[in-house]
């Protein structure tokens, strides 16, 4: 699998057309990159081979196998291949023998960009955090957390977020932390040192807060409303 940033991906439909429109999809999310595509198991094997993907959009429903049966094949000539498996097919078998195939997730037709982008945003923070070679091969908890759907960043992010202004927002409570253990910032302070708006900055604090990765406190001065002051707390 190839470890750099930029994610290397294989659309995998047996209509020419809907594959050239999740192919862009996934062109709108930065640190993503089409490589290829294909329209049949035959083909998707063949170009696997050739291109070595990082991750797979695959289709349940091709002319000449069934998808997660081809999903074995793919992993034999990529054996770090991962798998998001975009199909029409809603049976709760199909969904069951894709989840024991594997996959990162399973995302249902019809889907807009953003349903898509939420799933590859989750796809970049949790399972890539394993990729051989991260981390100087060890794992934390809240990697694997992450994962499962525990804590962390378990859910996708919310539409409009950014995962690249998200983790500056995490870099500068971390650092604040490291000033003193009781320092803490406003939307305001943080707002400045980013060069975003208040509003923009508020939201990513409030996020982190519902992800129990920092704490709020109300901060009582002169007159109008408690200004809220955030806190890291990992």
């Amino acid at each position: 699998m190839n470890h750099a940033q930029t994610i290397r991906v294989l659309v995998v439909d047996d209509d020419f057309m809907v594959a050239k429109v999740h192919s862009g999809f996934v062109r709108q999310l930065p640190g993503f990159e089409v490589v290829g595509a294909a329209h049949t198991g035959a083909q998707a094997v063949a170009e696997a081979r050739r291109l070595q993907p990082d991750l797979v959009l695959l289709d349940i429903h091709l002319p000449d196998i069934n998808g997660l049966e081809l999903l074995q094949q793919l992993r034999d000539v990529v054996p770090e291949l991962d798998v998001l498996v975009i199909s029409a097919a809603r049976e709760v078998e199909t969904v069951r023998r894709a989840l024991r195939g594997g996959i990162v997730h399973y995302l249902m037709k019809p889907f807009s960009a953003d349903d898509l982008h939420e799933r590859l945003e989750h796809y970049r923070q949790s399972y890539r955090a394993l990729s051989p070679g991260s981390a100087g091969g060890t794992a934390e908890q809240a990697d694997v957390n992450r994962v499962f759907g525990l804590g962390g960043s378990s859910r996708p992010l919310p539409k409009g977020f950014s995962a690249e202004t998200l983790r500056l927002v995490e870099e500068l409570l971390r650092r604040t932390a490291g000033a003193s253990a009781d320092a803490d910032l406003s939307a305001t302070e943080a707002a400045d040192s980013l060069g975003t708006s208040r509003v923009s900055a508020r939201r990513y604090l409030e996020y982190l807060v519902e992800e129990g990765r920092a704490v709020v406190q109300l901060r009582y001065g002169g007159i109008g409303r408690p200004e809220r002051r955030y806190r890291w707390q990992g």
